[in-house]
């Protein structure tokens, strides 16, 4: 298994994962185990790619088994969630620190195979892309809906984040989570 920062080349079976367990088009077997939300096209993940650097993969072969996406506020600003998390950012203080766009980042979201959950993949991939974006960013911030408990035990439990704050979108309830980037 190798951890990397993807390449333009790793686009299509990042995409292939992403349709694996994303909300619309996941089975309905699987979305016990964890889902995720947020369609993305092949010309977001360019720009992922290219102006944000990223988008993190575990790889085995030519398939992507997990993926971590993270960037700034900029990019994710355009869905209507990020840019409702956008707007309360000023008003959250994290361990001393009133976030801003330049001091704090959104992760997620993240994928795993189903093959490859119970591993170290998911601290591996989470911990590869902390360190890089540790190099821009002080704090990670992200959301877990609130009907996607395994989603919240994986954050939680395994990698350690922090419950900042509950709040309400569109008709649903989520965790907003966090931690410091230098841990």
């Amino acid at each position: 298994m190798i951890y990397k920062i993807a390449e333009l080349d790793d686009i299509e079976a990042t995409l292939k994962l992403h349709a694996k367990y994303q909300i619309n088009t996941i089975s309905q077997e699987d979305k016990k185990d964890g889902f995720v939300t947020t369609a993305f096209t092949r010309d977001e993940l360019k720009d992922l790619i290219e102006k944000e650097k990223g988008l993190f993969i575990a790889k085995e072969g030519d398939e992507v088994l997990a993926y971590v996406m993270s960037a700034s506020w900029k990019f994710w600003s355009k869905w209507s969630m990020f840019a409702f998390m956008l707007e309360d950012l000023p008003n959250i203080t994290y361990k001393g620190i009133k976030l801003s766009i330049d001091n704090s980042y959104q992760y997620g979201p993240i994928a795993i195979d189903k093959r490859a959950r119970g591993t170290d993949v998911l601290p591996n991939i989470f911990n590869f892309a902390l360190k890089e974006m540790a190099k821009r960013y002080d704090v990670l911030v992200t959301f877990v809906n609130q009907i996607n408990p395994r989603s919240y035990e994986a954050h939680k439990r395994k990698l350690g984040l922090d419950i900042i704050k509950e709040f309400e979108f569109n008709g649903n309830k989520y965790w907003e989570m966090g931690c410091l980037t230098k841990r």
